[in-house]
């Protein structure tokens, strides 16, 4: 684009992906302190469902209306969004507070990684777009490294809300960085908003998430509610498709799946967001409360994972060039079945270098699959469908996370409360709060004390066999692309 200052929007890119870097690893280690504080472990999983479903249902709309109003204005409104929610997190005084300003932080983050991504797609050539994507994966994965540890620093200083507080600062940076020096073509299309579509996506995953949260817990997963739900879901995500295809301008235009590398790169994606999900949302929970390590180890067992992502991702741009797009991704899934069973293996014993190991291969699986599935989709399609396109994958990882911190967290509650009642104990979830603060660690006697123990690491070790099942079936998606010429051909 003639007058865009490269390196300075590829700076303020790089703030954004930080920001959403921070985001993820953070708040997943300060949310044993946030849920000891706070209470209702009950509603743990919705602190990051109310996030994600937001993100999910937005990341498509944002992406049509970057490609009908420009990437400025829309990145704009993410961003402001996104902050905004931010602070008032950090205001939460209860965990239904936290829940619902997470909502609002999550659909301004439905915005802020998918633009963030397309306007690299923009602004560089075909050619320079397999390194650069790589460096940005590698930008995201070094400043998650961070992460843990500041987020750890942060909760036993000067207290959680900085957790949520310490993206502002950043995000006006990146916002101003944008605005200012991003030169963009002149859009003359007439704007034709999907409203429709948006509305019954949101409805349709409301209903899904809900049942998956709340099955098992709240109802039993066999009872009418349970059908209402299901029936509910199933009913929404028709008429989504049913709309979408009469769309004139569709939010997910489903022909860009006709092509056989977006559409498995999209399935792949779906069950990464799950695995992923399943490891930043409960791995600090196990090594906290199972492990009895503060929160700075925590963080440095998902720091792990940080660390492995932008090292495989810093090789997958080049590795895609000589390889190809099939064998590298084989690549990733390979080391993302390893490390899922890993996990599966881990006993509270092992200690934290284990839980470390694991997140480290769960890192190099990602950051080899991520890079090449948004660099070949990015090269499959115009100027005009590139927004949607990326932000298409973006959603397909994102519902992966939405449907996997939802199934995971029912399996977790549902397994918790099995185990009390088949030991003959008259526990509630809420006991488990204890478990995350030392503090409250101490006043628990000692008997008491091993059997919670025992019951969170044994709930959390199905919660890892459900992660493992989506590794394989990932692994074997990948198969989808065997014979494809891929990227390997496109970028030369």
């Amino acid at each position: 684009m003639e007058g865009t200052k490269k390196p300075l929007v590829l700076a303020s890119v790089m703030l954004a992906m930080f920001v959403s870097a921070v985001e993820a690893t953070i708040v997943s280690t300060a949310m044993p302190s946030i849920s000891a504080e706070l209470g209702g472990f009950s509603k743990y999983s919705w602190v990051f469902s109310a996030y994600l479903l937001m993100s999910t249902v937005t990341v498509l709309l944002y992406g049509k209306l970057s490609d009908i109003f420009g990437r400025k204005r829309i990145f704009a409104v993410g961003m402001l969004l996104f902050l905004l929610g931010s602070l008032l997190c950090g205001l939460a005084n209860s965990i239904d507070e936290l829940i619902f300003y997470r909502f609002i932080q999550g659909m301004g983050a439905g915005a802020v990684m998918p633009i963030a991504t397309t306007i690299v797609g923009d602004i560089y050539s075909r050619e320079e777009r397999a390194k650069i994507q790589g460096y940005l994966s590698s930008v995201w994965g070094i400043s998650a490294v961070t992460g843990p540890a500041i987020g750890g620093i942060l909760v036993v200083t000067i207290g959680w809300e900085y957790v949520f507080w310490i993206n502002l600062p950043l995000g006006i940076i990146s916002l101003l960085g944008v605005l200012l020096f991003l030169k963009e073509p002149v859009n003359t299309k007439k704007p034709v908003i999907d409203y429709k579509g948006a509305a019954l996506l949101t409805a349709a995953l409301s209903t899904m998430l809900y049942l998956l949260v709340e099955g098992g817990v709240s109802f039993d997963w066999f009872s009418t509610k349970s059908l209402i739900l299901l029936t509910a879901s199933i009913l929404f995500f028709v008429l989504f498709i049913w709309a979408e295809r009469k769309a004139v301008d569709p939010m997910m235009p489903f022909e860009i799946w006709r092509n056989k590398t977006i559409f498995y790169a999209n399935l792949v994606s779906l069950t990464n967001g799950v695995i992923l999900i399943a490891i930043s949302s409960y791995l600090p929970t196990y090594v906290t409360g199972v492990m009895e390590q503060p929160a700075a180890i925590a963080g440095f067992t998902l720091t792990a994972m940080s660390v492995g992502w932008p090292l495989a991702a810093f090789f997958s741009g080049r590795l895609l060039l000589k390889i190809g797009y099939f064998k590298t991704s084989i690549a990733g899934g390979a080391f993302l079945l390893i490390g899922s069973l890993l996990f599966v293996l881990m006993q509270p014993g092992f200690g934290p270098l284990w839980a470390a190991m694991s997140s480290f291969s769960i890192g190099l699986g990602m950051g080899l699959t991520s890079t090449v599935f948004i660099v070949a989709i990015q090269a499959a399609v115009s100027y005009e469908q590139r927004g949607s396109a990326t932000a298409s994958n973006m959603f397909m990882r994102n519902l992966g996370s939405t449907i996997g911190v939802a199934l995971l967290g029912s399996i977790l509650n549902s397994s918790l409360l099995r185990y009390f009642a088949d030991s003959g104990q008259n526990y509630s979830l809420s006991a488990i709060n204890d478990l995350l603060s030392a503090d409250a660690r101490a006043g628990i006697q000692v008997e008491s004390l091993r059997f919670l123990q025992q019951a969170l690491a044994e709930s959390l070790q199905h919660v890892y066999l459900v992660t493992a099942f989506f590794a394989l079936l990932s692994f074997i998606l990948i198969f989808g692309l065997r014979g494809k010429k891929g990227v390997k051909s496109r970028v030369k």
